[in-house]
């Protein structure tokens, strides 16, 4: 058996093990440094109530939701319909304070949740949050430090939900088993654009009653209240770089998950990117960035040198169209596919999202076998959180797994604000050939909300 199907086994088996591990466990709760497990359920805080927290709020409902947190009083009334029993606040610090809370649930603006997550861990309590993990590449680096510190005692997932379904599992399988050959480019796009952020700072407005501006802004530098920044939920706030991540922060944790899951990736060498004009107040409208990354141990698929291309917005749309199409021929219309990804590889190309694939040349690949290597499905992305927490295991999309995946991804936007192709060393966390770029990979915290 040759040393890179040993490597593809072991990959695979690991990914598995995690799910098996997860699937099997049942509703236990292990109390900290406990042998003997018990029955009772998680008192989990929800940190963000509204929108992306009333879904993942009742991912979790069949725990205890113990705790409701949100700035709006109205979402919070609404929240507190579902769970009359919770406590309320309007100050997610209380939250962490509250030494019967298990575990918390944050659904809030990207700025927050990396100062947020970290008190959480550091108070001793499971964190589920929100993608993208960080709003800059220092706290994603954070993020991962200290949920290693903590592995086996705190579990962690990020709301990267696609991970979870068995689509992306079988392409997973398909690269790993060699399908296409070893994958030299693996391009990922998003049709979504950034509409224009005009005016820069909006005209002050009367705080609506009991809204707690001051706790909203938290890390960001304060300025008049004005509904203008938060209204419309996160396609509105996440234009802002003070508030968001733009078009890469957001969907890119969902779809460049998948090539660096069936990659195996870690940190990469390099990163460039082109697009909309640099401004900065605004995420690019369009963006096409691309990281370098070095060739990895273990399966033929990973041993060579590899390209994650992203693309979002028409001119971005237009670009991989152009560069994709003529890959595929006939046997799909690239045009259609508004989220994707596109593993290219020496034998040909896979070209997938969340719920289907296509291998190309179809005739090529007409009648290729099912791999025998599988990966176990997941209980449910919820459930593999809880599970974890309640057993002292770990999550697929665990903060170690989901923080460098962030970090990777957020190089993309320092590069698109600098306007260079950026050298970087994972080993210290820094930009090598760019000495200015490094003041992006962190930003200034308002007094009282630092990471």
């Amino acid at each position: 058996m040759s040393q890179s199907h040993v490597s593809r086994r072991r990959f695979l088996q690991t990914t598995s093990a995690l799910s098996t591990a997860t699937a099997a466990l049942g509703p236990v709760l292990f109390a900290s440094g406990a042998e003997t497990p018990t029955s009772e359920k998680l008192n989990i805080g929800i940190i963000g109530a509204g929108n992306r927290g009333a879904a993942n709020t009742g991912g979790v409902a069949g725990e205890n939701i113990y705790a409701l947190c949100d700035t709006n009083p109205q979402v919070l009334e609404q929240a507190k319909s579902r769970f009359p029993n919770a406590k309320t606040c309007s100050d997610w610090r209380e939250l962490i304070d509250d030494k019967s809370i298990d575990a918390v649930v944050i659904s809030t603006a990207d700025h927050h949740h990396a100062v947020a997550s970290l008190a959480a861990m550091r108070a001793g309590k499971h964190v589920y949050c929100e993608k993208p993990l960080a709003h800059t590449v220092h706290e994603a680096r954070l993020m991962q430090q200290v949920a290693a510190e903590n592995s086996g005692k705190l579990a962690t997932q990020m709301g990267t939900q696609i991970h979870a379904t068995e689509n992306y599992r079988r392409v997973v399988e398909l690269i790993a088993a060699g399908a296409i050959g070893p994958v030299r480019e693996a391009h990922v796009w998003c049709s979504r654009t950034i509409n224009p952020v005009e005016p820069a700072v909006l005209a002050e407005q009367p705080i609506p009653d009991g809204f707690n501006w001051d706790v909203w802004i938290g890390p960001a530098e304060m300025r008049p209240y004005s509904g203008g920044y938060w209204q419309g939920g996160n396609l509105n706030w996440n234009r802002r770089w003070e508030f968001g991540n733009g078009v890469l922060g957001d969907m890119g944790s969902h779809l460049i998950d998948l090539p660096y899951w069936a990659l195996n990736l870690k940190h990469p060498l390099t990163v460039e990117s082109e697009g909309a004009e640099a401004d900065e107040i605004a995420c690019p409208a369009w963006q096409v960035a691309t990281w370098e990354h070095a060739p990895r141990d273990g399966n033929a698929a990973w041993q060579t040198d590899t390209k994650v291309i992203w693309y979002h917005g028409p001119e971005g749309m237009r670009r991989r169209s152009e560069r994709l199409q003529p890959l595929v021929g006939n046997d799909t219309d690239i045009s259609k596919w508004g989220i994707g990804v596109a593993f290219v590889g020496e034998q040909g190309t896979l070209v997938a999202d969340y719920g289907k694939l296509v291998l190309s040349p179809s005739d090529k690949f007409q009648d290729y076998p099912q791999p025998k290597d599988r990966i176990t499905p997941s209980p449910g992305h919820y459930a593999e959180w809880i599970q974890a927490a309640k057993s002292g295991g770990k999550s697929l999309c665990n903060f170690e797994y989901s923080g460098a995946l962030i970090e990777h991804n957020l190089l993309g936007n320092v590069a698109h604000r600098v306007g260079k192709k950026l050298t970087y060393d994972a080993a210290s966390g820094k930009i090598t050939n760019v000495p200015e770029a490094n003041a992006l990979l962190t930003k200034t915290y308002r007094e009282g909300w630092t990471v």
